[in-house]
C-alpha cells in the first residue's frame, strides 16, 4: 500500500510538472510570415480568377513584427494604408503621407513583365489595408485588395522598432539614398525578413535555442511518462 501511495504521488508530481512545462512553452509565439494568396501570388481576378484575398486573410492571425510576402509582377502594383476611404476608392492620390506607403508600382509600359517579391512587415495595430491602384483602379476592384486587423501580439522586434520619422517612404524621391530605410525587395523564395543585429537579439536567440532543447526533451519525458502510467 505505501509503494502505491508513493506511486501516484509520484504520478501527479509529474503530470503537474509536464502541465507547467506545456504552459511555459506554449507561450513562446515565433514572429510569422503570410505569402500574399499563397501559391497564387498577388494579381487581380482578370488575370487569375480563382483569387480571393479577403478570404485567404479571414483564417489568419496576424501581430505586429509579421511580414505579407507579395510575390507579383511589374504590372501589379502594393500599396499599405491605414485610411479606410483610400482603400474604398482604390486610389491613393489624396492619401495623406503619414498613412499611406506604395511598396512597388507597376509600369504600364513594361512589354515583358517580370517577377517582383515584396516583404513588408507590419508595424502598426489595428487595420491595415493592401491594394493594387494602378490603372485607375481597375486591378483593385477585380479583387486585387485586402484588409487586416493586426494584433499587438509580442509587439515589434527591435529591427523595427522607432522608425525615424525623417525616413522616406519607399516612393519617396529621396527612398535609395544612402540615409533611406533599406528596401524591403527580396526575391520569391526569401525564407525570412527579420534580422536582428544586436547582442540583445543574439540573446533571444540563444533563448530560441533554449526553448527547441526543452521541447524535444519534454517530447521524450512525455513518451516516458506514459510508458510509466501503462506500467
Amino acid at each position: 500500500m505505501e509503494h502505491r501511495g508513493y506511486s501516484t504521488s509520484f504520478m501527479q508530481f509529474f503530470t503537474i510538472s509536464c502541465l507547467l512545462l506545456l504552459s511555459f512553452s506554449g507561450s513562446v509565439i515565433a514572429y510569422k510570415n503570410y505569402t500574399v494568396g499563397d501559391s497564387l501570388g498577388w494579381y487581380d481576378t482578370l488575370e487569375k480568377p480563382n483569387v480571393n484575398y479577403q478570404k485567404w486573410a479571414d483564417t489568419k492571425n496576424f501581430s505586429l513584427g509579421d511580414f505579407l510576402i507579395f510575390n507579383t509582377d511589374n504590372n501589379h502594383s502594393i500599396v499599405q494604408t491605414y485610411n479606410s476611404t483610400i482603400y474604398k476608392l482604390c486610389d491613393y492620390d489624396d492619401a495623406l503621407q503619414n498613412d499611406t506607403i506604395e511598396w512597388s508600382a507597376a509600369d504600364p509600359s513594361a512589354t515583358a513583365p517580370h517577377p517582383v517579391s515584396v516583404a513588408i512587415p507590419l508595424v502598426k495595430e489595428g487595420m491595415n489595408y493592401f491594394f493594387s491602384s494602378d490603372y485607375d483602379g481597375e486591378q483593385c476592384k477585380n479583387g486585387q485588395h485586402l484588409k487586416i486587423n493586426v494584433t499587438h501580439g509580442q509587439g515589434l522586434p527591435k529591427s523595427l522598432e522607432e522608425p525615424s520619422d525623417d525616413a522616406p517612404a519607399p516612393n519617396s524621391p529621396d527612398f535609395g539614398s544612402d540615409d533611406s530605410a533599406p528596401d524591403t525587395i527580396v526575391p520569391s523564395n526569401f525564407n525570412h525578413p527579420i534580422e536582428e543585429e544586436s547582442d540583445k537579439n543574439e540573446d533571444s536567440g540563444t533563448v530560441s535555442l533554449l526553448f527547441n532543447f526543452l521541447d524535444r526533451k519534454l517530447n521524450g519525458f512525455l513518451i516516458l511518462l506514459g510508458i510509466v502510467c501503462i506500467i
